[in-house]
Parts: C-alpha cells; structure tokens; sequence
C-alpha cells in the first residue's frame, strides 16, 4: 500500500518546509474545524473511535500491517513488540472506555456539547459546558509512539484543529493512524496535520506557538523549559517531562503458589516497548522473606528474559547504546568477585541484562531491558532508598496480598506516587489514567458556568 501525501510527514525527507507553508496550513486547518469539527457531537466520535480501534486490533487492517512491516527500520522495535505495544493502547481505546474518560474528566459525557449538570450542580441551580482549544500544537518525543497517539484522540474529542511536530525518526505510527482516520473520515482527517524535523527549527516553531491556543509537549525538563520561555503568554502551555518507574512486590506476594505468575508480570513490564517509557521499571524493589529470596527473583527473571527474547526480541540499538550497557555490565562483573552482586545477562548480546544488588539505593538503568533487582525489608525502606527521585516517579507496580495493599497503597499515595498498578501492567495505564497525576482531558478545556436563579 502506498500513502497519498496527505499529511506533511508524507513528503520525501529531502522536502523543504518554510514558515509561510506552515502558516498556510494552521489557516486550512482552522477553517476545516469550523466547517467539519467544530459542530461534531461527542457521542459520534467516541463511536469513530471506538470503530477505527477494532480495526487496528484486526491483523489484516492495511496500515496496522504496513506499521509492523515498516516499524522495526523506523522505530528500533521488532514486529512482536510493536504488535504487543498497539494492542495494549488500542484495546483500551473503547466506547466505555472513552465514555468514562469523559465523565471522570468533565462530570458528564455531553459537557462538551452543551451547558448540562451533575446532581451536584443541578442541586445548586448550576451548569457547565467545557470548550477545547481552537488550535493545538502537538510536540511530541521519540520513542515510543503512544504518546502522540493519545495526544491526537484527545485532540479530537475536544473538537480542537490540530498541528502535531514529530521527533525525527517518530512519525511512522502517528502517520500511519492519521491516515487511518482521514480514509473513515477525510474531513475530519483534514482537521489534523503532521510534520517531522529536528528540535531547535526556532522559524517553523515560532509559527505554530503563534497560531496555537494551547501548546502540548513531551520531553526533558530542559526541554520543556526552553519550550515554555517561547510560548506566548496568552497560549496555554502544558508539559509532560522525564519521569522514572520502579516496582514493589511483597513478601506475601510471593508466595509458592503465586511467586512465578510474579516474575512473569515484571518481566512484562521490562519488555514492553523495550523498557523505553516513563511508565517502565528501572529497579524492582522484592521485600525478603518470600518464597523466593531477592537474588533468586533475580535468577528467575532472566531465565524467564532469555525465554522472552525468543518470542518478543528486543529491537536493533545504537553502537553507542550497546557500548553503554556492555560498560555497566563490565563494571557489574568486577563488583560480583568482591560481593553479593550477581550479574545475569543474555550471552553474546545485549539483548537483556539483570542486576541483583543488596544496596537499596534506587539507580537509573540502561533501559533497553537492563534491570536491578534490589532486595528490601519492607516498603519504607524502598521508598527512603528512591529518595533521589521522589517528585518524579510516573508509576508504581506494586504486587501484594489483599490484605496488605490498601495501606501500602495508601503510603505510596502519600509519598506521592501519582499512579500505582499491578505489577505487569507498568507501561499499560488505562485510558482513563491522570497522567504525570493531571486529568488530561480537565488539562486541555476551559469551563463556562451557568448559574441560574
């Protein structure tokens, strides 16, 4: 199948993008919104939605098949992983799903359709209706492409036109899901354009910061700094930087019946997306006393890593990036001869790495499936031990007997964690998760409120 040029990213790599085209295409796509977006009920997009995700869970759906054909040379992901991944985000993308998104969010499923009420509201002579931004401009990181995928579903569900700037490399699977869109629907695919260059063009920016009502962007926190200082003031600026994730599983969590179904699930977490995301493990904290010590979590997570990699195999990875684990190993190997360090790894390859350590102390990985496993007396003292990152940890995993997780839950709440989930489902938040601990549709909306004698 061959993608008509749509969308700026179709264009050959060598193409030329100036201010005035950029200016150009802000203006069509602000007039293709009022004409074919604007007035769109909710409740019809959340069934274009719901219908386009059924499709990309179908193998034979044309531009699933063309992701996993072209994505392993684009992305670095393999096909399995890249299979794994789209199945994950597009079977949360469903009518109930979306449904209760909305409600969670706004209070109301119409809230943006029309001035209506809660109970609440109704009770005190009041109503709301909440409005999206006219213009959104998307900038969106490398790496995994789920992001940008939820960035433009959202977009859409607030009726905004939308201009989204790809990390270089990145724009396969977004294209290839707005093109998805524009053949269900080719107005509202002319509601969205995407573009790909490398950060730092200030004249191709600039444009879009002045055209937007509201400026969304993933990145490092330099990133988004440098970002923010150019944003008009009056532009809405919402950024999502670096966060870091780790685990925790209890003792009673591991017990003999339950302890393998544990190693299974974090060894889920580390594969997926190759461990790339914010929402990945860089440490799995295992508290003693369970039926399988720390250091033997450790030995039955490679084992069950090495079994992994023959199905889902970790993608292609830079020289630089391969140097990089190869060192940490080598630096692994020495510290083993003189103490309780244990290093397992896959043989002849990076292709998995598992560190067991006594030092609690949390350590950013290599990610690529590069993992430390750090025994624990309790939660306490895993959380004194990630001090360092306290403030920007995504997720918790927690695995843990019913008895025990509410007041474990409960601590990580208060230490300030704005997502905990089971371990296995780190980097598959639902649809209707607050990301970086914010509602993300409450993010993009302003609120006009009726209050009625």
């Amino acid at each position: 199948m061959n993608l008509p040029n749509y969308f700026l990213a179709d264009l050959p790599s060598d193409a030329t993008l100036s201010p005035a085209l950029l200016r150009e295409a802000c203006q069509t796509l602000k007039y293709n919104r009022e004409r074919y977006l604007a007035d769109r009920s909710t409740r019809s997009l959340v069934d274009l939605l719901d219908g386009l995700a059924e499709d990309w869970l179908k193998e034979n759906f044309p531009f699933r098949a063309m992701a996993l054909e072209q994505g392993p040379a684009a992305t670095g992901f393999s096909a399995a992983t890249l299979a794994a991944g789209l199945d994950s985000f597009f079977k949360q993308l469903t009518k109930e799903n979306l449904h209760s998104l909305l409600e969670q969010d706004l209070g109301h499923v119409d809230r943006l359709d029309e001035l209506c009420a809660t109970t609440p509201e109704r009770e005190g002579s009041r109503s709301s209706k909440a409005v999206g931004p006219e213009f959104l401009f998307h900038i969106t990181a490398g790496g995994l492409p789920s992001p940008a995928l939820s960035s433009i579903i959202l977009g859409l569900l607030v009726r905004s036109a939308q201009f989204v700037k790809c990390a270089s490399g990145a724009s396969l699977v977004p294209r290839l899901f707005a093109h998805s869109l524009y053949e269900t629907e080719p107005k509202l695919g002319a509601c969205l354009e995407l573009a790909e260059w490398p950060g730092g063009s200030a004249q191709l920016e600039e444009v879009l910061f002045a055209e937007a009502d509201c400026v969304t962007a993933t990145g490092t926190d330099e990133t988004l700094a440098a970002i923010r200082l150019r944003v008009p003031p009056k532009t809405k600026f919402l950024g999502y930087g670096h966060r870091v994730s780790f685990a925790f599983i209890s003792s009673k969590a591991l017990s003999a019946r339950a302890a393998h179904k544990q190693v299974e699930r974090a060894v889920a977490d580390v594969v997926a997306w190759d461990q790339l995301g914010c929402l990945s493990p860089h440490v799995i904290y295992v508290e003693n006393g369970g039926h399988l010590s720390p250091v033997e979590f450790a030995l039955a997570m490679s084992k069950e890593l090495a079994q992994r990699e023959l199905r889902e195999p970790r993608g292609r990875i830079s020289v630089e990036v391969a140097a990089t684990i190869a060192s940490r190993r080598s630096f692994y190997e020495i510290r083993a001869i003189e103490s309780s360090t244990q290093l397992f790894c896959s043989p002849g390859s990076t292709a998995w790495t598992v560190i067991y350590e006594e030092d609690p102390r949390f350590q950013l990985s290599c990610l690529h499936r590069f993992i430390y496993v750090k025994g624990v007396k309790d939660l306490n003292e895993a959380l004194q031990s990630a001090d360092s990152v306290r403030g920007l940890v995504s997720t918790v995993g927690l695995a843990a007997a019913d008895d025990e997780a509410p007041d474990l839950a409960r601590e990580l709440a208060d230490w300030g964690v704005p997502r905990i989930c089971p371990v296995g489902q780190m980097q598959n938040p639902p649809l209707t998760w607050r990301h970086d601990g914010r509602p993300s549709l409450g993010d993009l909306v302003r609120w006009t409120d009726w209050e009625r004698e």
